[in-house]
């Protein structure tokens, strides 16, 4: 392969990853009109129409898409071997790719952003809050965090604390006026606050267990958000009851903004992991923040 058709792959592939040529140019140091004019070309040399462009969004054609998976694996293996020489370096330095559901990153990241620049200043953390499920060796990340029951198999899972319990939770103004539910089946006679996982069209549907067998709760009501903190606000103010984890619950539950519902049927599940792919060496500036995190958050 010659240098500019690297070059012109890898545009391509970081075009793709943001979706928008402004913010690929600046990642790459270039001009929108210059990496447009990249792509153009590299799309006239191969034959095929890489990305669907519009006014408003980017976003990779089925032969773009089919590139782009394979792209992201033989890139990652450049940045892994190119790692293994950074492993001489006094201190990590580069960029280091990761993605994390908005509620991990303000549990285990936010709190040690500032520790980890301190123990790894030369390193630019590129952190993307998503709450989709991402391929992170397709998408190029070097890293992810996600929950336990979610992992691949081909994945190192580094675990961040301990166990999760989701919980139903109102308000005490909404039970002084509505009762409490005392089984999840109650739940659909009451108003609750339903959550959209990014990147997927259906609600999510309540988990509970009873005896040792999990089961679903489609539940309903007023409100159906994207944002888990939206929906602990509106229970908050006696919009209905809405569901999620213990941990994040807590300072809510503490201060008695919040009531606990169903406990019985909310046991334990594996919580959040960090992972990245097995079989690759993980890059310095990761190693450093596993060891800031592990210190943080102990398992």
């Amino acid at each position: 392969m010659r240098g500019n058709e690297f070059a012109d792959l890898k545009a391509f592939a970081t075009i793709a990853r943001h979706g928008h040529f402004a913010r690929a140019a600046a990642e790459l140091g270039v001009t929108p009109s210059a990496l447009s004019q990249t792509l153009r070309h590299l799309e006239a040399r191969l034959g095929v129409r890489l990305l669907h462009r519009t006014t408003r969004s980017v976003a990779p054609t089925e032969a773009g898409a089919r590139l782009l998976a394979r792209l992201g694996r033989v890139f990652s293996e450049l940045d892994a071997a190119l790692e293994e020489v950074n492993d001489f370096r006094e201190r990590p330095t580069g960029v280091l790719r990761l993605i994390a559901p908005r509620s991990a990153t303000e549990h285990f990241l936010q709190p040690v952003l500032a520790r980890y620049h301190a123990a790894c200043p030369d390193v630019v953390l590129d952190l993307t809050v998503n709450d989709a499920v991402v391929d992170i060796v397709a998408a190029g990340y070097d890293a992810g965090i996600r929950l336990g029951e979610r992992l691949e198999q081909d994945m190192v899972a580094v675990r961040l604390g301990g166990p999760l319990r989701q919980l139903a939770v109102a308000s005490p103004a909404y039970l002084a006026r509505h009762g409490t539910p005392r089984t999840p089946q109650e739940l659909l006679q009451h108003a609750c606050i339903n959550w959209r996982q990014s990147g997927t069209p259906a609600l999510y549907a309540w988990e509970f267990a009873h005896e040792g067998r999990w089961f679903e709760v489609a539940v309903k009501g007023p409100l159906i958000l994207n944002d888990r903190r939206l929906a602990v606000d509106a229970a908050i103010a006696g919009l209905g009851i809405t569901f999620w984890s213990d941990r994040f619950l807590q300072p809510f539950l503490d201060a008695g903004v919040l009531v606990p519902l169903l406990e019985d049927y909310s046991p334990p599940f594996p919580g959040f992991h960090l992972h990245y792919p097995a079989g690759r060496h993980p890059p310095a500036a990761l190693r450093a923040l596993i060891d800031v995190l592990r210190e943080a958050f102990p398992a």
